[in-house]
């Protein structure tokens, strides 16, 4: 799987969990993964989840890093399979810098406080994979915890190019894994 921190500031609105968005837009075919730092918000026209389009509850953060992945020829419960996997890699990488972390379903908490956003969904194509951690909590709609306001956690960047790392070797690894048995 390839990777890629982008260095631009992008707001992720939700519009941008469609097939070949990391293609079209940075040139990269293929199973991805993109990570880049913004404003998040995400309105309930653009919501691909469901229960929070019911529940009136739309994403705000004021500074969010966002991770974004599709991969192809995998079906949707898989998909989430691979979101969950994302997210424990996620609370790994904090937990090593001292983050005392709760993993419920999709979601991270820290003191009870709302950490990441994440869905998966599938398109025609592909699955997708949104998930955002907060940098900044301020004004988000939920009890929330920022990385950078809340845990003192500054190299941003750096735990991007880490998460994105993990994940792509321990997909491929699995992969691999997968053709070193015989059946039975």
């Amino acid at each position: 799987m390839k990777y890629r921190l982008i260095e631009n500031e992008i707001k992720y609105e939700g519009y941008q969990l469609v097939p070949h968005w990391i293609y079209k837009n940075f040139k990269i075919q293929g199973d991805a993964i993109v990570a880049f730092i913004g404003e998040c918000e995400v309105k309930l026209t653009e919501m691909v989840d469901i229960e929070d389009v019911i529940n009136n509850e739309p994403i705000y953060s004021k500074s969010m890093l966002s991770f974004i992945t599709e991969q192809f020829n995998v079906d949707l419960v898989e998909g989430v399979f691979r979101q969950r996997l994302l997210i424990c890699i996620i609370k790994e990488a904090l937990e090593k810098r001292g983050i005392k972390v709760l993993r419920d379903g999709d979601d991270l908490f820290v003191d009870g406080k709302k950490l990441t956003v994440s869905i998966a969904t599938k398109s025609l194509t592909s699955i997708l994979i949104h998930t955002g951690i907060n940098i900044n909590s301020i004004g988000a709609p939920v009890k929330a915890c920022g990385l950078e306001n809340d845990l003192g956690i500054s190299d941003i960047k750096e735990l991007a190019q880490e998460i994105m790392q993990k994940y792509s070797n321990e997909l491929e690894d699995i992969i691999l894994a997968s053709t070193k048995v015989r059946g039975v």
